[in-house]
This record gives structure tokens, sequence and C-alpha cells, in this order.
């Protein structure tokens, strides 16, 4: 299972990112992606790397179908292979 991090937002395109934020969660929930959002990214959780960029690069692409003409996105992956883990397996092991 991979466990990833992404952020995806438009350059120019005022202060506000929720509009974006929705555009690619429609995405995930589209491809049946499980995630969970929190203040500064979205979570994402993805049987394979080929799995995650597929959604990524189509999440990067509907922000810019929907006017943006500049995208930066952050990806950050934890792909651990000794165990099974999925979203909150690290903060339930601090609990």
């Amino acid at each position: 299972m991979i466990i990833s991090q992404v952020s995806i937002a438009p350059v120019g395109k005022g202060t506000s990112l929720s509009k974006y934020v929705k555009i690619t969660l429609d995405v995930f929930k589209k491809n049946d992606v499980k995630y969970i959002i929190n203040d500064m990214a979205t979570v994402l959780e993805t049987n394979d790397l080929k799995s995650l960029f597929k959604v990524v690069e189509q999440a990067h692409k509907a922000v810019i179908e929907s006017g943006a003409e500049r995208v930066i996105t952050e990806l950050k992956i934890d792909d651990r292979r000794d165990k099974d883990v999925r979203i909150g397996t690290k903060i339930n092991a601090l609990q």
C-alpha cells in the first residue's frame, strides 16, 4: 500500500484555493481513491505507484483545465514494503 501526500495549487489565482481543492477531490472520488484532507495537503492511499501517479496526473490536469495557467504539484510518497500500512496506521501507533 502506498501512502502519499499531495498538494496541487495554481499560481496567480488569488488567495483562496478551495475551488481547486474541490476539483482535485472530485478526481480522487471518481477514481475511488481513499483520501483525507488536512489544512495543508491531501493524504492519499493507493495500491501501487502506477495508480498514484495516474490519479495525481489527472488531478493536476483538472486544475489546469479549470483555467489555471500555471500549477505547482508537490508529492511525497511513503512506499513501505515491510508491513501493510494504511491511512491512520501511523496515528494509531502513537496512541
